[in-house]
């Protein structure tokens, strides 16, 4: 069985980088740890570089907090500014996900590591949203407040809002769990 920790104790994250493991490796068994994990970037990311890099250090830090796991993830929502002329005002949202593992982790383990990337497709938040988040506002919160929800980012995110729940936020993630596993199930190509 591989340990696979979460650096994120969110059951939207947890339940994305579950289906995704699963998806990608059906014949295997996974136990799934969660631990909080710092991103070492500001609360509310703005840019893709800070997104990413959010991502990444809470991978990276798990490595540390829990060597005996399989698989490090870390997910990592962000924000940021439209820089085409045509959207100029408009703010995009999205988010990286990065998974540290042993080379052959889903054969046997070894010491050296792949890392993993992905990133979830991109939604543009209505004005409201955004004037929020421009005034120090975090993505989540600037949602409840806006269409009167509590803790919303633990359960649909501002896409299930937005969407009607089409795609809600563990669904937006899943597919980018599934893009950072990509190296881990074509190591020939990527080992």
């Amino acid at each position: 069985m591989k340990i696979i920790t979460v650096a994120s104790i969110n059951p939207v994250k947890v339940k994305a980088a579950r289906a995704g493991f699963e998806k990608m490796f059906p014949e295997e068994k996974f136990d799934f740890q969660t631990v909080q994990a710092p991103s070492g970037v500001s609360d509310q990311p703005s840019s893709d570089e800070e997104t990413f890099l959010g991502a990444l250090n809470r991978a990276r830090h798990l490595t540390k907090l829990h060597p005996e796991a399989d698989f490090w993830v870390g997910i990592e929502g962000g924000v940021q500014d439209c820089g085409f002329e045509a959207c100029q005002d408009e703010m995009m949202a999205f988010a990286w996900v990065v998974v540290v593992g042993n080379s052959n982790a889903t054969k046997q383990r070894s010491a050296e590591r792949l890392i993993g990337k992905g990133r979830t497709g991109t939604f543009f938040l209505p004005k409201a949203v955004v004037n929020l988040i421009r005034q120090g506002m975090e993505l989540g919160a600037a949602d409840d407040a806006v269409f009167g929800r509590s803790n919303s980012k633990q359960e649909n995110g501002a896409v299930g809002l937005l969407t009607g729940d089409v795609i809600d936020r563990a669904t937006l993630y899943e597919g980018a769990v599934a893009l950072a596993l990509i190296p881990f199930r074509n190591q020939e190509l990527y080992g």
